[in-house]
């Protein structure tokens, strides 16, 4: 398994038993710690965690979207089968609406006054908004526009951002051309030591529906080795942590090939590294599911012959199991297949690494279809989904 597994563990449970419970803007409450830092050297691995199943074509078609694509458009990501920035979305009329966490009883005549981000002044993002009037001079109000979901606020940034995140990610890469200056920089004077693409702008964070989580890059080339120093702000740590780290992985990877570069080490730097607590449970049956590979790796080292018995037996039951139809899946079935998951994983021959297609030597030339053509991770064995609620 990779040492990206055994550093996420590490973190999960720092967490869930030195961490403190806080309030946010979400309605949500946070199990946080300050700070916490990681550090991934490509050269020996490619961060992907197989603890539970990461969507890496999901990830790194978003990484393409902010740094290829350089889009706040949602709209790309849909026509690629990516829906992850839907609850951060402009509707068509230019509004943002911000949904209950839970609704245990729907009112679709819910409605909440629409504030307006530029009513508090640049160097004053955070201050408390005022509504927003429409061209006669009312209040404009919002309703919801999900069925089922009650509106909890909302925010106008006009008809211009629909369908966007804001002023956020890809506008930025956009506005500034981080990609376009970073790759001229590495290929013509890569001893340079301000190679800082931030993505944190005072000026559009009024505008950003959501500011940027991860929010700085600094690269630095070594001989001739490409490494990367990754700040993120405020880390969601079961949902948002992985698809982060792989997707930075392969920027890195992506931006040396075609720099002629070996990629090398990632620092990775978190700021309030959190679990929602409406994901303790998951990320609890993620810590248990590493504990079980540990023991059965330990089986498979100390005990060989049992560890075969096991395997065998294993492999009658699950086939049986598939092959019945209408059959109840237990806690028991379940078990036995997440166990025969992580016998997969300490049996493979290799771990999981990103293959790219060589030939591309531009990185706007890397496919950003749904397809991928010209970048996969292979040999990627997991031990299945583990499914974590959004909090908008």
């Amino acid at each position: 398994m990779s040492k990206f597994d055994d550093d996420y563990i590490s973190l999960a449970k720092e967490i869930l038993s030195k961490g403190v419970e806080v309030e946010n803007r979400t309605g949500v409450n946070t199990i946080k710690l300050p700070s916490y830092n990681l550090e991934f050297d490509l050269r020996k691995e490619f961060p992907i965690l197989q603890t539970k199943q990461t969507f890496y074509k999901n990830a790194i078609i978003e990484m393409l979207w902010i740094w290829q694509m350089q889009s706040n458009d949602v709209r790309d990501l849909h026509d690629r089968g990516v829906h992850i920035w839907d609850e951060w979305m402009v509707d068509e009329d230019g509004i943002y609406r911000i949904y209950e966490p839970t609704t245990s009883e729907y009112d679709k005549d819910k409605e909440v006054v629409v504030m307006d981000p530029l009513s508090v002044s640049v160097d004053n993002p955070n201050g408390a908004l005022k509504p927003k009037c429409d061209e006669s001079g009312k209040v404009m109000t919002a309703k919801s526009l999900i069925e089922g979901k009650n509106i909890k606020a909302a925010k106008f940034y006009g008809k211009e951002y629909a369908h966007t995140i804001g002023t956020a990610y890809g506008f930025i890469t956009d506005r500034y051309k981080h990609t376009q200056n970073l790759i001229n920089t590495l290929k013509n004077n890569k001893g340079d030591r301000r190679m800082v693409k931030s993505l944190w702008q005072d000026e559009f964070l009024r505008t950003a529906v959501l500011p940027s989580c991860v929010w700085s890059t600094e690269w630095d080339v070594t001989g001739d080795t490409l490494n990367l120093s990754v700040h993120q702000r405020s880390c969601d740590t079961a949902l948002g942590l992985p698809f982060n780290v792989t997707q930075y992985a392969t920027l890195l990877k992506m931006i040396a090939q075609v720099t002629d570069l070996e990629a090398g080490k990632i620092n990775y730097s978190i700021k309030d590294a959190h679990i929602y607590v409406n994901q303790v449970s998951g990320i609890e049956e993620q810590i248990a599911r590493y504990k079980r590979y540990r023991e059965l790796l330990n089986e498979y080292k100390n005990n060989p012959a049992n560890f075969r018995d096991y395997e065998q037996s294993l492999n009658l039951f699950v086939d049986l199991v598939d092959g019945t139809e209408n059959l109840e899946e237990t806690q028991y079935i379940k078990e036995r297949k997440l166990d025969k998951r992580i016998i997969d994983i300490i049996e493979s021959d290799e771990q999981p690494y990103l293959w790219l297609d060589d030939s591309v030597k531009d990185f706007f030339a890397f496919d950003n279809s749904r397809e991928l053509k010209h970048s996969k991770v292979k040999s990627y064995k997991h031990m299945g989904k583990i499914t974590f609620p959004i909090t908008q």
